[in-house]
């Protein structure tokens, strides 16, 4: 399958989660929408729960790739640090999976994959990566550091940067609480400053 079939077929699973429960979301009805035969839709992704993990899985990396886009937006340490933590605000206010995701709080109206990997269910290559693991909470914080500290320190860094590490870590766990329970006035960046400050970053 071409992969603009795919991305039609993910747009529409995800226009359909966004008008009814998972549970209502009918194979038939996706396929239709993306224009393509039900047959289609399940050589593509084997079940409706491939097609879920694919889903979330597109979601994630949809998450991930911003987070790089705004750690690359700035030239200051404080300026990167800000932006992703207002980049995983936003996004966790654009999709509820990815809020679901960057939560472990998945409701009844979604789909709620299993995060660890799943037996393939094709030979699609695009499938395959979305029945490996999906990234828990602890995950994305661990990954999401892990990319700052990258991007922040360059490759001289030190293997163990542990200070940078700890405020890079510190900026990802305060981003997820504003996306639990939302600022007020001054929103996340005010937040990941006065905390920055007081880091000493």
């Amino acid at each position: 399958m071409m992969p603009a079939a795919r991305e039609s077929l993910l747009d529409a699973a995800y226009a359909a989660l966004t008008r009814r429960p998972w549970t209502a979301v009918r194979m038939v009805d996706v396929a239709a929408a993306a224009g393509v035969s039900r047959q289609t839709l399940y050589n593509e992704f084997g079940s409706k729960e491939g097609l879920a993990r694919a889903l979330v899985r597109r979601e994630a990396d949809g998450y991930l790739a911003g987070v790089e886009r705004a750690l690359g937006s700035h030239t200051g340490m404080p300026e990167r640090l800000t932006a992703t933590a207002e980049w995983t605000a936003v996004a966790a206010r654009e999709s509820v999976l990815v809020r679901a995701m960057l939560t472990g709080c998945w409701s009844e109206r979604l789909p709620v994959p299993t995060l660890s990997a799943v037996p393939s269910s094709s030979a699609v290559p695009a499938q395959r990566r979305a029945d490996g693991p999906l990234p828990s909470p602890g995950e994305f914080v661990r990954i999401v550091r892990d990319r700052a500290v990258a991007v922040l320190a360059g490759p001289a860094a030190e293997q163990g940067d542990r200070e940078l590490a700890r405020s890079c870590e510190l900026v990802v766990r305060l981003a997820l609480s504003c996306v639990a329970a939302p600022p007020g006035d001054g929103g996340v960046a005010e937040l990941v400053r006065g905390v920055l400050v007081r880091q000493a970053v």
